[in-house]
Parts: structure tokens; C-alpha cells; sequence
């Protein structure tokens, strides 16, 4: 496929975020997310588009789009700005868990990009981790707060997030305890 060609490919599917097809928005989500791992740089002319997406009512889009902007937020963290407000909301939608998780990967990887970023996002997430300890997806969100953990982040939030996991590492249980324990030693190395 040529540049200009994946370009225009880019362009009509960014454009179909907005179409009035439940269908046809969710597979131009989902094709998002493929061309983020391939190479989320090809999608930075259509941020706005994407971030913009995180409005619609369709949990699939929300999530398909959030992991598209996780992979983006990697390269450059300032031009998504604009979508930490969806991916907040999206954090607390009370009907897809898989929406909440995509949400709380986003906003831990725009954390981890700067000690000001960290401070922005580190209230809503631990709002999050007392809401969802237990439930499925607190797995994978303790895997998010290790990379945060690991990240660029300031002494205030390593802090608190020390104090937010310190009791289960000592005193939980299976997974929650050893990543606890390895968000730990993922600060106790900064």
C-alpha cells in the first residue's frame, strides 16, 4: 500500500468516526487500533478525530480508540491532552469493564510520560483502584501501575501510590499482593 494511499485509508476511517453507523464506526475503531501497534505515527494528523471518538455511545469505539491513543500517547504525550477528559468518563462507564480498563491503561501510560502528567491523572486513578479492587480487570490495572510506576513520574505521586498499594502488598493476597509488591520495588528503584 502506498503512502498516500494508507494516508487517504487513515482519512476515510478517522472521517467514519463520526458517520451516523454504529457498525461502521466500531470497525473503523477497531482498524484504529490495528494501524497503533503497526505505527501509531500515521495517526497523528487525525488525533482530534480520534480523541473526539471517545464521545460516542458505543462501548466498543470507546475502547478500540483508547487503546489506539495508549499506543500514541507513547510517541507524544502533549498532543493528546485534549483526551484526557473522554478517557476519564470512559474510567467510570458503569457498563463495560472493558472500557474502564482501556481508559485506566491510557490515562497510567499519559501519566508515566511526565512528572506533571502523574499529578494530573494519579487522583482519578486511585479513585479507580478503590472502585475496581477485586473486579476483573484490576489485574490488568495493576499491570498499568507498575508501568507508571516505572515511568516518569513526580515524588508526590510515587508517594501515594506507595501508600495506596503498601497494605496489599503485605497483606493481599494471589496477584493483587505480587503486583503490589512489584509496584513497590518498581518505586523503591527510582
Amino acid at each position: 500500500m502506498s503512502e498516500e494511499t494508507q494516508e487517504t485509508s487513515v482519512g476515510d476511517l478517522a472521517a467514519e468516526l463520526d458517520g451516523p453507523n454504529r457498525r461502521l464506526r466500531q470497525e473503523a475503531a477497531h482498524q484504529i487500533a490495528l494501524l497503533a501497534k503497526e505505527d501509531p505515527n500515521q495517526l497523528f494528523d487525525y488525533a482530534g478525530e480520534i480523541i473526539d471518538g471517545l464521545d460516542r455511545p458505543e462501548a466498543q469505539t470507546r475502547w478500540e480508540l483508547l487503546d489506539a491513543l495508549s499506543e500514541m500517547v507513547t510517541i507524544d504525550p502533549g498532543c493528546l491532552e485534549e483526551a484526557f477528559e473522554g478517557a476519564e468518563t470512559s474510567l467510570f462507564d458503569e457498563d463495560s469493564s472493558i472500557v474502564r480498563l482501556a481508559a485506566f491503561r491510557f490515562l497510567a501510560t499519559y501519566g508515566s510520560t511526565s512528572p506533571e502528567r502523574s499529578d494530573q491523572v494519579w487522583r482519578i486513578l486511585d479513585e479507580a483502584v478503590q472502585c475496581y479492587h477485586g473486579d476483573p480487570e484490576y489485574r490488568d490495572m495493576l499491570r498499568s501501575l507498575v508501568s507508571l510506576a516505572g515511568g516518569s513520574i513526580s515524588d508526590q505521586a510515587a508517594e501515594v501510590l506507595r501508600a495506596r498499594v503498601s497494605f496489599d502488598a503485605q497483606n493481599g493476597r494471589g496477584y493483587i499482593r505480587a503486583y503490589s509488591k512489584e509496584i513497590i520495588e518498581v518505586l523503591s528503584r527510582r
